[in-house]
């Protein structure tokens, strides 16, 4: 069953330059999902939403500010970059927004190594874009996973 597109414009924004209404936006979606809907009590602010090679990706509805789904790109050290806190509201689930957001964040990863760590339910999702399991699967707060590594 193919879904129609939803309209929704794609936003990405450095970590320094997000205002404070977005950032807002931001981890209130992170928390929404995570911490409530997921019933996983951790501390979600890790201090990198602001470091300087910090960017985030988000969909939001066409005349709304809230984003529909969000993911952040870190960028290590070694040059290594880090897809994490990819999420999706609940009410817009299912219309690809994961996609486009991976998708985007891949353009600016570009040839580099790439890593995550996915839950378990989705390594065949990104699996899609050429990463491979690494290592056992592991449980991060109360959900398991799977180290993930993206080498082009």
């Amino acid at each position: 069953m193919r879904t129609t597109p939803y309209p929704a414009t794609l936003r990405r924004q450095w970590g320094l330059d997000l205002c404070p209404a977005q950032l807002y936006a931001i981890l209130r979606l992170r928390q929404d999902v995570f911490v409530v809907e997921q019933n996983s009590v951790y501390s979600d602010l890790d201090g990198r939403d602001l470091e300087q090679g910090t960017r985030h990706f988000w969909l939001e509805a066409d005349g709304s500010h809230d984003p529909l789904a969000y993911l952040r790109l870190l960028e290590e050290l070694d040059g290594t970059f880090r897809i994490g806190r990819v999420v999706t509201a609940r009410m817009a689930r299912g219309r690809g927004f994961s996609r486009r957001l991976v998708q985007a964040a891949l353009v600016d990863v570009g040839s580099a190594p790439c890593v995550l760590d996915a839950q378990t339910y989705v390594v065949d999702f990104y699996a899609s874009f050429g990463f491979v399991p690494e290592g056992a699967e592991f449980i991060d707060d109360g959900i398991p996973h799977l180290r993930m590594r993206r080498t082009p």
